[in-house]
This record gives C-alpha cells, sequence and structure tokens, in this order.
C-alpha cells in the first residue's frame, strides 16, 4: 500500500507477549534464531559508551518500524543505526523499490513515516525492549538490558536539519520523557504493571549524517558544525564509494569481480565530494568535535550510484543503488585508503556488504558499529543475525581470544609481528583483509549470479506451496501465517428473479486445500516487493494474498490490489472486503455462528459452519440489475479468513488488539 502505519505500543506488546508464550516467537522470529551469547565478550564502545556487540541494521528498512528494532535486537544488535529523518516526510517513491535477487538494488530508500511518528516508534522500540526484558520472555537474550546503543541517522541538507521538525526530533531524541509518559498511558490492565518500566530518557546523542550523491563539501561541512556545535552530539559521516575514484572503483567492480553489466556512473564521481576535499574537512571537522568534548568518525559506505539495468524497477527511474556482496570488497578498500592517511584519529563505522561470514573480518579490522542491510533481505531475514555472532564467537574460541581486543591481537598475526597496541593491529588485521577479500571468489559475479527459483505457478488468494520464505524476507514483519479449515464443496449464487424476488442456485466449485495460509498486513507493508523476489510462485504475496488493514479509512484509501478490514469483539465480526475489483459487507455473529453477507445490492442470510443460504432478499428496493448476482464464494472465502486471522493461538497484527 506503500504507506506504512504504526501500531500502538499496547497492540505490539501484548502480541509479542502472547506470541512468546503461545508459540516461542516473538514477531514471527523463533527464539532458537535469538542471540544467546557465546564463550567470550564482543563488547566494543561507540562514541566512548559501552555496547555489548558492535552488531547492528544499517539505516533502512530494518530499523523504521518499532518491530523491526525489536527484531534486530533480538538477534543479537546491540547498536542499532536508525532510519533516515529527514524534513520531507511525505514523499512518494517509486514501487518496488528492492531488487535483493542476488547483489542488491534499491531505488532511493528515503523518509516513509512522518518526523513525529520516527520519534515514537523508536522510544517505542525501547520500550518494548525494556518490557520483554522485565516479562522475562527474554530471559535467553543475552545481555538483554544494559549496552544497547541507539544512533540516529538525519538528512539530506542543513536547512531540512535545521528545520523545526528535524530539531524538534533531535531534541526528543536527547529527551525522550514527554513521548515516554504519553506512551505509558496505554499500558492498561495487563500491561499497567510496565507502566514504571525505567527507560533512558536520552535515547541517543549521536547522529550518523546522510546525505545526497553530489552534495557539496560545504554544505556537508556545514551541517557537522551545526551537528556538533549547535545540537551537541556525536557525529559519524557517511563516505560515498565515489571516494575511491571512477577507475579504481570499475577496477574492483569490473575486472576484479566480473560485474561489467553494473555500470556506475562517472558523472557522479565528478560531482561528488572530493577525496582532498574529505580529508581537509575531517580534519577541521575533528578539531570542532574536540573542542566540544565530542566525537566525529567516518562511515564506510553509503550505497553506490549506477545506471538502471534491470528491468525489475519502474522504466523512470534511471539510477539505482547497488548494495550487498560487490559493495563489500570495494568499501574495505577504501576504509583502508583512510586509514592509511588518518590512523587512528577517527573511529570507523561500516556497512557495505556485510553477512555471517565476513562479520568477524570487520571485527578485526576494529570496525564499529558493523552495520547490516542487504543480507537480512534475504531468506531467513533477521534470523540470520545471530549467526554472525556465532561466527565471531567461534573464531575468538579457536584462537584463545576472550574479547575484541585480544582478538584484533591475534586473528592475523599482530602479536606475533610484535605488534601490541589494538589500533595499530587493526590497521595490520586491514591490510590482509582487503588483499584476501580481493581475491576472494565469494565476492565475485560467477558466484552471485543465481536468482532464486521461480516453479511457473501464480499465487491466489488461497493456498501455495507454503514455503513461508514471504515471512522473514519482509523487513516489516508484515507477512504472517494463519490457518483455516480446509474445504471442498460449491459455493451458490443468489439472483433476482423477474419477479423481484431473489432466488439462489448452485455454484462453482469452492476449494481449500491447505490449513496453512499466508497473510499480509497493509499497514506494515510499503510494497518494496522483496516477498516476490523470493517467492517461488509469481504474483507476489503482497498482492495476491489477503490484505488486511488496521483501519476502514486505510481499506478505502488502498484496497486497488483488494484486502480487508476487520472489526470485532466477543460478539461479532465485521468485515469490509475487496475481492476480484467489488466490494462485500459480512457480519458474523461470533455466539451462532451465523452471517449476513451483501454487496450493497444483494443481502444474504448464512447458516452456521456451512454458509448455506438461509435467506436472500434486496437491499436496495428495484436497484438490482438485470442480471447481476451474488456469489457465496466471496462470502466463505471472508468467512475462512476471518476465523484464521482471528484465532488467538496463532497472535498476529491482524488479531493483536484482541489479545
Amino acid at each position: 500500500m506503500s504507506e506504512l502505519v504504526p501500531m500502538p505500543l499496547s497492540h505490539l506488546a501484548r502480541r509479542a507477549l502472547a506470541e512468546h508464550a503461545r508459540q516461542g516467537a516473538v514477531f514471527d522470529l523463533p527464539e532458537s534464531k535469538w542471540h544467546t551469547g557465546g564463550a567470550n565478550s564482543t563488547a566494543v564502545r561507540f562514541h566512548g559508551e559501552a555496547a555489548s556487540t558492535p552488531l547492528g541494521p544499517a539505516a533502512g528498512p530494518q530499523s523504521q518500524l518499532a518491530q523491526n528494532i525489536v527484531l534486530s535486537w533480538l538477534g543479537g544488535s546491540r547498536i542499532l543505526e536508525l532510519k533516515t529523518v529527514q524534513v520531507m516526510d511525505e514523499l512518494v517513491l517509486p514501487r518496488p523499490c528492492i531488487d535483493a535477487t542476488n547483489v542488491g538494488y534499491n531505488v532511493e530508500w528515503s523518509q516513509e513515516l512522518k518526523v513525529e511518528q520516527s520519534l515514537e516508534e523508536y522510544v517505542k522500540a525501547a520500550m518494548l525492549i525494556r518490557i520483554l526484558t522485565e516479562s522475562g520472555v527474554a530471559r535467553t537474550v543475552h545481555d538483554a538490558a544494559p549496552h544497547l546503543l541507539f544512533d540516529m541517522s538525519v538528512g539530506y541538507d542543513l536547512a531540512g536539519i535545521r528545520s523545526d521538525k528535524v530539531s524538534a526530533f533531535l531534541r526528543g531524541m536527547k529527551d525522550t520523557r514527554r513521548v515516554v509518559e504519553r506512551l505509558r498511558g496505554e499500558l492498561t490492565r495487563e500491561l499497567a504493571r510496565y507502566r514504571d518500566i525505567e527507560v533512558d530518557s536520552r535515547l541517543s546523542d549521536c547522529v550518523t549524517l546522510s546525505t545526497f550523491h553530489g552534495c557539496p563539501a560545504v554544505e556537508i561541512e556545514s551541517i557537522c558544525t551545526h551537528l556538533l556545535r549547535d545540537v551537541g552530539v556525536h557525529v559519524i559521516v557517511k563516505l560515498n564509494p565515489t571516494l575511491l575514484g571512477y577507475r579504481d572503483v570499475c577496477g574492483i567492480l569490473h575486472d576484479r569481480l566480473g560485474f561489467t553489466e553494473i555500470r556506475p556512473i562517472e558523472s557522479e564521481f565528478q560531482r561528488d565530494l572530493q577525496w582532498d576535499q574529505a580529508l581537509g574537512m575531517m580534519s577541521r571537522l575533528g578539531k570542532i568535535a574536540h573542542s566540544e568534548g565530542l566525537t566525529l568518525g567516518a562511515k564506510f559506505t553509503n550505497t553506490l550510484v549506477v545506471e538502471n539495468h534491470r528491468p525489475y524497477f519502474p522504466k523512470s527511474e534511471e539510477r539505482m543503488y547497488m548494495s550487498g556482496q560487490p559493495l563489500y570488497p570495494i568499501s574495505l578498500s577504501l576504509a583502508l585508503r583512510f586509514r592509511e592517511v588518518v590512523g587512528a584519529a577517527f573511529p570507523i563505522s561500516f556497512s557495505a556488504g556485510i553477512d555471517a561470514q565476513n562479520f568477524p573480518d570487520a571485527v578485526l579490522c576494529g570496525l564499529a558499529p558493523i552495520t547490516t542491510c542487504t543480507d537480512l533481505l534475504r531468506p531467513g531475514g533477521y534470523g540470520r543475525l545471530y549467526k554472525y555472532l556465532g561466527n565471531l564467537d567461534k573464531k575468538m574460541t579457536a584462537l584463545g581470544a576472550t574479547d575484541i581486543d585480544s582478538f584484533i591481537l591475534a586473528a592475523e598475526g599482530a602479536s606475533a609481528a610484535g605488534i601490541s597496541d589494538v589500533r595499530e593491529a587493526s590497521l595490520f588485521n586491514m591490510r590482509r583483509v582487503v588483499q584476501r577479500t580481493l581475491a576472494e571468489p565469494r565476492y565475485t559475479k560467477a558466484k552471485n549470479a543465481a536468482i532464486p527459483r521461480k516453479i511457473g505457478s501464480q499465487l491466489v488468494l488461497f493456498d501455495c506451496i507454503s514455503c513461508d520464505k514471504c515471512i522473514p524476507v519482509c523487513p516489516n514483519d508484515a507477512n504472517f501465517v494463519f490457518h483455516v479449515e480446509p474445504v471442498n464443496g460449491f459455493s451458490e449464487e443468489a439472483y433476482l428473479r423477474p419477479d423481484g424476488s431473489v432466488a439462489h442456485r448452485l455454484g462453482m466449485p469452492f476449494v481449500i486445500e491447505q490449513p496453512t495460509q499466508i497473510g499480509n498486513y497493509a499497514d506494515f507493508c510499503n510494497d518494496c516487493g522483496n516477498c516476490d523476489v523470493f517467492c517461488p510462485e509469481d504474483g507476489g504475496p503482497f498482492i495476491e494474498k489477503p490484505r488486511f488493514f488496521g483501519s476502514l479509512a486505510s481499506f478505502e484509501r488502498h484496497k486497488q490490489h483488494g484486502g480487508f478490514y476487520l472489526e470485532a469483539s466477543a460478539e461479532l465480526a465485521r468485515v469490509w472486503a475487496c475481492i476480484g475489483g467489488r466490494d462485500y459487507r459480512l457480519d458474523l455473529d461470533v455466539q451462532s455462528g451465523r452471517a449476513v453477507f451483501g454487496d450493497g445490492l444483494l443481502e444474504l442470510t448464512l447458516a452456521p459452519e456451512s454458509a448455506v443460504i438461509e435467506s436472500a432478499r434486496s437491499s436496495l428496493a428495484g436497484a438490482v440489475p438485470e442480471g447481476h448476482v451474488l456469489s457465496t464464494s466471496a462470502a466463505k472465502s471472508i468467512l475462512a479468513i476471518v476465523r484464521g486471522v482471528l484465532a488467538l493461538d496463532r497472535p498476529n497484527p491482524v488479531n493483536a488488539p484482541l489479545l
């Protein structure tokens, strides 16, 4: 639907607690894929504060809604780079916008929530984490309560960042008390015990700056100066791969890795921040940061802007932004070049093609935080995160390293070479890792040419191969499983007789073969298309599967693909539906099981269980057009869906308000 609608804290909390109690999962992530710790300490420092791991989501689709952030935290993320906030928060963005088929492309992830909503989502996430900790749900999560840091991301120009809207966001993140108190009011009934949970009034005091490709050097420097002097926050400057130079980037991308079809845009290299400008800027800003008692760092890197050579995105998009595997050796090479010149003057954070295999290498290079995005868009989703830290712990144990510093000294032989300073050792390691990475086949096109398999069948409302891949690959947890009773029978058709009475006759077969079905919660879905990329069948789960809206207004605005809106109580379930382009309404008496179903022209009363027509009438006297037919096929679909999604034994976004 391309319009994200956050869910109230109370609904998210009730769902999380009930889902864990009944299914051993939170937001569809099973407890078996949570970070439960290892034998060694993975703590690092970021802007002088401790974080219990260097891992986190990059500013993007995995860090914008509260449930996304909780999922990242459950997987072991402890430095959370939040979704970029900008003053223009009502943009219309192209859809689909993600293509993680094998490499990783997007057509500009940008502000998708209102700025005020972003602030509330980030505070809400912090409160949810505390609720999960205090409730005992997160008892198996390693280092559950402390050492979790939120890193703001703002963009994209000085005027926008200085605006009242973004300035209020920055103040709100530095002092959350007003938002926290408002959200506490949602914690009623059984959640009242969490009203007094301790939430740090300072959620964040650091910013990773994101600017557009081609942003002038003077503009970037002015923004950073404003953030350091006027806002009083630590700053990380996100730098672009273009700093490596067009020739060197193409040399790695084309000659070493074989991605000759990916064409960087040379003019972007010319108008982007230049190497000497970057070094001079960082030197001047470093002095300002020091005078303010703050820290300045660099992030490598932003995405690489390339020509749109794929048919997946809208033709109107001439360029796209590359991420994933080929960006890792490019960005690591740039980070090394920067480190060779500036030494340990600036801390470096890193995000480019990070996955479970190369995460330990990034750690031994002394990088922190190390954030990931594209890898989490692949099958497994947030369930891939715990393997990052598991692989790191195994490598540390094999070397006898009990903390990150001893790992850095031992991993590449720095200690054996007589190096005792960890910062010097991390540079020693980075040289070796870059050399090794540039020769590794796993980053080449030959190793990244496979595409998700399609089997040629078309998705429809019910039934699919039930691979469930669409659930974890959704960064917003919009797709979910619900269960129905299989059906093998016939529908009925109601029609108007010449005398004006309504009759009915046997209709077409109505079959639901499988008990396991897939639904989509439209308020969490931004039509990014990622579930379609990995679904073995054609059509896209976010389009073809039942789409549930959180409000009648959202349903009416965005039902072009079809959809459902439910209002339910212990006595009555009322449903508005759009199926096959036609609008329907169904009221289900929960106690008797009897339903009233209509399309605005005809109205049917349906028997409990069987949904056989008990009575039929025209709902608009004399207004039913000749030949108009109302089939109970739609009613049977609605009834099966409603009973499935409202079953409280399997919590989901639709039944969350009832839990």
